[in-house]
């Protein structure tokens, strides 16, 4: 293939895949809506900087209104919740043979695959730790697991070419007939992370703090739970162990998965979490309405009781509403549902 990969959302993600794309001489296209962003792209770069690797690269970067011609290939790397409005910008300039690729947070691969279809869908997992700091500069923080596969969990040439390509970003980056086990697997590490967010501490702190750890097990528990009930084996990553959240899984293989995210955690740049940079830093609604809120309802109806992460949606909008402040004292308001 040579058309241009588009790459629609600039930010963290979007911005690191695209730099390390085009520095290794492949055409992209990087979409934006902020025309600030875009303009320092195009002129004086996008810059990477961080421990993983500092480097700057010029790069084609248009904003929607300006986006023209088909696609075969595009990454959607757009926040959770701008997903279907996104959709509505890019599905003209997807291609009649190509298809969409969430380098996403959350289960957008089935927003996507009810629009487009699933098999012009394919489904990826990022967890490398990336913020946007500003026009033209992305912090990338650290290495770690990436993932992509077919929805069906079919190995295509299409797979294998989007693997080739990730792996210029992640060289450990695994090619899966599992996608969903990896999805559900960060669905149940991103729930603890929102959960780090509801206070102003580091995300490890966070997860070390010992009179909250009751709240990390049940959410962890919850969010496996329902991938069980679906019949979804999720795969663990730095240090989330999904066998250690199960009914039946022993406290001290929770803890030591608690404490193996702590590691892990204690060796990024990037010390606090995206969700607690939208709330402290943006002052922004997070993707809570797109990552965890879908949970609730899926629990009720596969009879699952989720009463963590229902109330981890009521305090994460609380703090995007003002109503409460980031604190150790609203990180106390989950203890009582995670007995």
């Amino acid at each position: 293939m040579t058309a241009p990969i588009l790459i629609w959302g600039a930010g963290a993600i979007g911005g690191v895949i695209g730099a390390y794309l085009a520095r290794a001489g492949h055409a992209v296209r990087m979409v934006d809506i902020v025309a600030e962003h875009v303009d320092a792209m195009r002129t004086t770069g996008l810059q990477i900087e961080g421990p993983v690797e500092a480097f700057t690269e010029v790069l084609d970067a248009v904003t929607p209104d300006q986006v023209t011609g088909t696609y075969d290939r595009i990454i959607l790397a757009v926040k959770a919740h701008h997903t279907e409005g996104a959709l509505e910008m890019l599905v003209p300039h997807l291609a009649a043979d190509g298809y969409i690729l969430s380098a996403q947070n959350g289960l957008n691969e089935r927003v996507i695959a009810g629009r487009v279809g699933a098999a012009r869908t394919m489904g990826c997992f990022v967890n490398f730790g990336a913020d946007w700091l500003g026009p033209g500069r992305v912090l990338y923080g650290n290495r770690a697991a990436v993932a992509v596969g077919e929805l069906d969990g079919s190995i295509t040439p299409r797979l294998s070419e989007m693997h080739a390509l990730l792996q210029l970003v992640e060289p450990d980056a695994v090619m899966t007939d599992n996608i969903w086990g990896y999805l559900w697997g960060k669905l149940g590490y991103g729930a603890l992370l929102f959960a780090t967010a509801l206070t102003n501490d580091s995300m490890s702190d966070a997860l070390e703090r010992p009179q909250h750890y009751p709240v990390f097990r049940a959410l962890g528990r919850e969010v496996m739970a329902l991938a069980a009930a679906q019949g979804i084996k999720p795969i663990g990553f730095n240090g989330f162990d999904p066998a250690a959240y199960t009914p039946d899984a022993p406290d001290a293989a929770t803890r030591a998965s608690v404490a193996a995210m702590v590691a892990h955690n204690r060796k990024t740049a990037k010390t606090h979490s995206g969700i607690w940079r939208d709330l402290a830093v943006r002052k922004r609604k997070t993707e809570v309405d797109a990552q965890i809120a879908p949970m609730v309802p899926i629990g009720a109806e596969l009879g699952v009781p989720t009463p963590a992460l229902a109330r981890l949606v009521e305090l994460i909008h609380d703090l995007e509403q003002g109503k409460r402040a980031q604190s150790v004292e609203t990180m106390d308001q989950m203890v009582p549902v995670c007995r």
